[in-house]
């Protein structure tokens, strides 16, 4: 009903942008996605992808196929290749379809090309003329596709892969931009931005630095070397593909891709002004008196250290269990030696300083450990549970430095013989204490209870278990090894 109603009302009348079109006096209704539709690619490649000019066959095969919803009129599309040095080759392709069905939605259009013997050697693109649909019905309108442009990689020429490669002897001469940059700014042009290239850098044009291509330039081709040359070899020269500045004066360098089979020689050239070289900077640092440890934590103000290339510069912390240091002050929480260092960054002007490292004790406050042990143990009572304290009220260990009379677990004292066993009683200090440490001789006493060994004897056969402080085999046994 809204179709009959809407032709009742504006009669014979063509929408071209909108939605939707009408025909008075016919029963057609014509939806604009059908009258409007252009014909669009399907598929557009040819083989082969590359020729070779002094080669046996130099002739290329073409396939396209379009599509339209209601039909295709063209019964043949133009082809063109064209190369980036506006060089052209053209050719027909006609459809395959035969008798010509209009009413066929996919239609394939075919033809070939002999590439003449003369022609440049390099990378063609292929691009089609348009192609005519069918229009819809009560439409006058023939919608017509732009051209179409092979968009599939036929090749592994990095900038061409969808072109035909023709070389020359193999040779393919391509005018390719192998390389983009300089990312810095040149007397040439302004500084821009690579995707690739990784943090954007300044060159230092000064004596004692280099200038590395891979920084500065983004290589498209990635098998093919970006490489670098001098002119002026008492200003600048080369090593490692390097560029090294060894003199004041005009330094003029090239970068560039060489000569290959695919591309032509490219390069980029600049002429820059190397003036002296850069100095480490030197920095005026002050020193901090011993400090106390028993109003910790505190912090203290320390001087600050202001180089004219990197404004004030901010110490680095060398013992964070001690102290951690800030721009202007230090945190203090525990006792021992605070350590910190001072360096500047280097700069295009200046080269980093040295590095400055400062310190200072916070004074501990000695402690004792009390440990009395008994001074006489009999070697059957076999272990002595071990008990000290500190003044720092911090855990005691244990250890013993007469490992062959005594051994320590934790707090127990095994005995092992006779004779002076010497424990160690260690408190490793607080934030406030300082370490400690204290001796004391144990006598073991007693007697060692002898020690029975089991050897095993062969007679043959036989077998004989022999159990003794000092074991033997029987008189025709042997020992078993």
């Amino acid at each position: 009903m809204l179709k009959n109603s809407l032709r009742s009302r504006f009669g014979r009348f063509g929408i071209k942008f909108g939605i939707i079109c009408f025909t008075l006096g016919s029963n057609t209704f014509v939806w604009a996605s059908d009258l409007y539709t252009l014909p669009n690619l399907v598929s557009f490649e040819f083989s082969p992808s590359e020729i070779e000019l002094t080669g046996e066959s130099t002739v290329v095969n073409f396939q396209l196929t379009a599509n339209h919803p209601i039909g295709i009129e063209s019964s043949s599309v133009e082809v063109t290749l064209k190369s980036s040095e506006n060089d052209t080759l053209s050719t027909i392709l006609r459809r395959t379809d035969s008798p010509i069905n209009l009413t066929l939605k996919n239609v394939i259009f075919k033809g070939s090309l002999e590439i003449p013997r003369n022609v440049k050697s390099g990378a063609y693109v292929a691009e089609s003329g348009s192609i005519i649909g069918i229009p819809a019905q009560g439409s006058s309108i023939s919608p017509r596709s732009p051209g179409f442009k092979v968009t599939k990689k036929l090749n592994t020429v990095v900038g061409v892969e969808e072109s035909l490669i023709i070389r020359n002897q193999g040779n393919l001469n391509l005018n390719f931009d192998t390389f983009v940059g300089p990312s810095h700014t040149t007397n040439l042009n302004i500084a821009r931005e690579f995707p690739k290239l990784p943090v954007y850098k300044t060159p230092i044009w000064k004596v004692g630095e280099s200038y590395v291509p891979a920084d500065y330039f983004e290589s498209r081709v990635p098998n093919l070397k970006l490489e670098i040359a001098s002119r002026t070899k008492n200003t600048c020269d080369v090593k490692d593909n390097q560029l090294k500045f060894i003199a004041e004066g005009d330094c003029n360098f090239i970068v560039f891709t060489p000569l290959t089979r695919d591309y032509k020689y490219k390069q980029f050239e600049q002429l820059v002004q190397i003036t002296s070289a850069r100095k480490p900077q030197q920095l005026t640092t002050e020193s901090i008196g011993n400090q106390v440890s028993q109003d910790l934590p505190k912090l203290i103000k320390i001087p600050r250290v202001y180089t004219t290339a990197n404004g004030y510069i901010t110490p680095k912390t060398l013992s964070p269990e001690i102290c951690l240091v800030s721009d202007g002050y230090i945190n203090i929480f525990s006792g021992g030696i605070c350590k910190y260092s001072y360096q500047s960054t280097e700069t295009g002007d200046f080269l980093a300083s040295e590095t400055y490292q400062l310190s200072f004790e916070v004074v501990r406050k000695n402690q004792t450990i009390t440990f009395n042990p008994q001074a006489t143990i009999d070697l059957n009572s076999k272990t002595l549970k071990l008990e000290a304290s500190s003044l720092s009220g911090g855990v005691v260990t244990f250890e013993t430095k007469t490992s062959n009379i005594c051994s320590t677990d934790s707090k127990i004292l095994t005995l092992l013989k006779p004779g002076n066993c010497e424990v160690v009683a260690n408190q490793a200090g607080t934030s406030t204490y300082s370490p400690a440490s204290m001796t004391v001789q144990i006598l073991v006493t007693g007697v060692e209870k002898p020690k029975f060994r089991s050897i095993t004897c062969l007679k043959g056969k036989k077998i004989k278990y022999v159990n003794s402080i000092k074991p033997k085999c029987p008189v025709g046994f042997k020992l078993k090894s």
